[in-house]
Parts: C-alpha cells; structure tokens; sequence
C-alpha cells in the first residue's frame, strides 16, 4: 500500500483500529482485565508466601483471625463503594443526557478513570474474597496457623489505590458536567479529526489535487447490498477495499458516507470495469459465487454500529455541538450563553475548514483509481454547524449577535469555493431574524 498522502490525493486517511484497540474499546473491557488479574494474584500470591513466610514477618503483624477480620472488611467496603460509585455514575448519565445531549455519553464512558477506577474496585473485592479462602487457623493438631502477610498486605495497598481512584473519580465526574468543559473536549477530538481528514492550508492550486475518475461507456458494474445487518456505517477500511478493487481490477464506489444510517438490501457499493466474460472453464454458477464472495469481503470492511462514534465519523463532533445549542435554545432550557460557546467552538473548527480544500474522493493505488468515496465537505460542514442554530436562534439578541460575526470572519478568511455558501448562511440568518422580530412586534 502506498502512503495514506499518495493513496488518497491531498487527503490523509484515517487508521481503522486493528483487533488489539477494539478489545479495549468496550467499557467492561478494562474492569473485566482487572478482575482477572486479581483472582490470578490472589492465588498465586499465598502460595508463594508459603515457601517464604519466614522472611515475611515484618508484613501483617496480625494473626489468622485479624486477617479473616481485615480481608472481610476489604470485601464488604469494596462492594458498597461499588455500589456507591455505580450510582454516582448514574446520575451523571442521566443530568449529560437531560442537559446536554445523550449522543456525549459514549464519551464519558469511554473515558479511563471511569473505567479503571470501576476495575480496581471490583478487583479489589475479588481479590479480598480469593485471599481469604487462603487463611487457616490452628486445626487443634499442633500446626501452625497460616496467614499469608504479604497477601494481606498487598490488599491493603489496593485499599490505598482504589481510595486515590475514588478522588480522581469525584473530580472526573465534577469537570464532565460543566458544559464549557464537554464542549471544548468534542471541539479538542473534532479538531483532531479536521487535521487528520482534510488536507493542510491552502491558499490556492486545484480544488481536487490528486487522480480523478468517473465511469465510462462500455464498463460493466457489480451493486454489492448491505448484508444481514444495520446500522451507521462506523469505520471503513480504506486500505482493505483498495485491495478487494485491485483484486477485481476494477474500481469500486462506495455509496454510503461515514455516520449515514444504512440496512439490510441498501446499496453500499458498486463495482465497475469488472469483467463480465466467463471464463472457458467458468459457469455462471461459479461467477454467481465470486460475486457473492465479492460482496462478504466488501461488507466486512465496511462496520456498522448502533451508535455513532469520532473514530472516523468527522460530522459526528459538528453533530454533538449543535445538539448541545439546540438543547440551550430550546423554551425549557433557555439558555442563550451556552448557545454562544457552542458557537465559539463551532467558529474555531469551521475557520480551520474554510481555508483547506476538502478531501480528494478518490483513492489510487499507484496511480490508478481503486476507490471513490464520499468524505465530508467543507459546505456540509457549514450547514450542518450554523443552519440549525440559525433557524432557533433568530429570535433571541446573543446568539444572532455572535452567528453574524462567525459568518462575517468566515467570509474574510474562506477559500472562493465556500463564499456562496457562507453568503446563502448570512442572507438566511438576515431573513429569520427580520422574520422574527415582525411576528414579534406589536400590532
């Protein structure tokens, strides 16, 4: 494969994540590793201590019931913060939800401290009831009672750890409800995007600078469907459809964009320049199989999921903002300084966008066209930002106030390719505003 500059005109790709990443990607995944590893060391740790408890005396001072006592208050105070943690996570669902918009709660959970703080205190509990089942006391023969001090020890160090999780947590939980912090996050990853997906500053050159491609006369084409599922299309593999067009010889068209909502029987892709001559020791039934072979791999590069993610999807952050504003200009909320923040942010990634030409659609494998696809432009990006708040703002006196200023800083710095666009944007906001304010005048 060439370099993500090459393949893809004068836009970089995007890395779809490898097998490795999406383990880790689910939030059970890191508490369920933890778990794991605290049921492993609290059996291997009292075996070992066994073969060295000699030197082990300056650990746990206590005897078999002081452990017994210690180990059962570790489980029974692991598994009420536990709950009190859960709870608390709850609740911060349910005020981001309410108050923001339920498409930023994948972010919270996705977040580490969540998560870790969640695995130490299950692992913590796990850990304590395995150690335990290790303690014996004197069995009325003469034996000494065993207690394995490092093990109890170590939990108590867990103790320690799991109480500096908990602070993390509290002051975790306390920045992801203030709205000027979930705002400048989704504007931080979405901007990380921008500067992956869309080509550095321009200030001129050609507007698509790489290959081009359209269908001729004469080329035959293969539609491929959606499989057995649905959903929004997540990730595409953009090095993986390359190689199933290289393969074919052909060039492959992909249909839906990245967020778009597709099922069972829609078109994802087409297929041209395939060869539709058989072959002399080919049937149709063979071909009718290389065909449906041909759509399994070009569906298995294409993920769909139930829910939206920023892995790939750049409209997805634009898409979180607005709802943020809509929810702050909404009659029950009615808060226009939100609105205006949302704004701002939007202001920010959008003068970044304005002055690069969009991402080439097609992608070449030395130098040949093998895939076209749809990235999103610049113009989308304007529409979806600013349309929306437009059309709920208008009546209000801030949030006109800062849309016109965006839109007129927008115009000085845009390339000549968005200026109609941004220019349709402010003649709309001129026209809902004067709209407004007749129905709100007095008769």
């Amino acid at each position: 494969m060439p370099d993500s500059s090459r393949a893809r005109g004068n836009a970089p790709q995007v890395k779809q994540w490898n097998a490795w990443q999406r383990l880790w990607r689910p939030f059970w995944a890191v508490p369920a590793a933890f778990s794991v590893a605290a049921v492993v060391v609290g059996v291997v740790l009292p075996n070992a201590e066994n073969q060295l408890r000699q030197f082990a005396f300056f650990m746990f001072p206590g005897d078999d019931e002081a452990a017994r006592g210690m180990l059962t208050t570790i489980a029974s105070a692991m598994i009420s913060v536990t709950g009190l943690v859960f709870s608390i996570t709850m609740v911060v669902l349910q005020l981001a939800s309410s108050q923001f918009t339920p498409r930023v709660l994948g972010t919270f959970l996705d977040s580490r401290v969540v998560q870790v703080t969640f695995g130490f205190f299950i692992a913590t509990f796990l850990y304590a009831l395995t150690v335990l089942r290790s303690v014996m006391g004197d069995d009325g023969r003469g034996d000494e009672a065993f207690v394995p001090r490092v093990a109890v020890s170590f939990g108590f160090l867990l103790v320690l750890a799991c109480l500096v999780c908990f602070l993390a947590f509290i002051r975790h939980i306390t920045s992801t409800i203030q709205v000027s912090k979930v705002i400048s996050r989704i504007g931080d990853a979405t901007m990380d995007l921008v500067d992956r997906v869309y080509p550095g500053a321009e200030t001129g050159g050609s507007v698509d600078a790489g290959p081009s491609w359209s269908p001729t006369a004469g080329m035959t084409r293969i539609d491929i469907e959606v499989g057995d599922r649905h959903g929004h299309v997540d990730e595409i593999d953009f090095p993986g459809l390359v190689s199933i067009a290289t393969d074919a010889g052909g060039v492959l068209v992909l249909h839906p964009q990245l967020g778009d909502f597709t099922t069972h029987g829609h078109p994802l892709a087409t297929l041209w320049d395939a060869d539709d001559e058989l072959a002399d020791d080919e049937t149709r039934e063979d071909r009718e199989k290389k065909q449906a072979e041909l759509s399994k791999r070009v569906n298995s590069e294409v993920r769909l999921a139930t829910e939206r993610s920023m892995r790939q999807d750049l409209s997805f952050g634009f898409r979180q903002l607005v709802d943020i504003g809509e929810r702050a200009l909404s009659p029950g909320v009615n808060d226009p300084t939100t609105a205006t923040q949302v704004i701002d942010e939007l202001h920010h990634l959008l003068r970044e966008i304005v002055q690069r030409n969009p991402p080439s659609p097609y992608i070449a494998e030395e130098g040949v066209v093998r895939l076209v696809v749809h990235p999103p432009t610049g113009d989308l990006l304007l529409r979806l930002s600013l349309e929306e708040l437009i059309h709920y703002g208008a009546g209000g006196l801030q949030v006109p106030r800062k849309l016109r200023l965006v839109l007129n800083d927008l115009a000085a710095v845009a390339l000549p390719r968005y200026r109609s666009t941004i220019a349709e944007l402010k003649d709309d906001l001129t026209a809902k505003v004067e709209a407004q304010r007749g129905v709100d005048s007095p008769q």
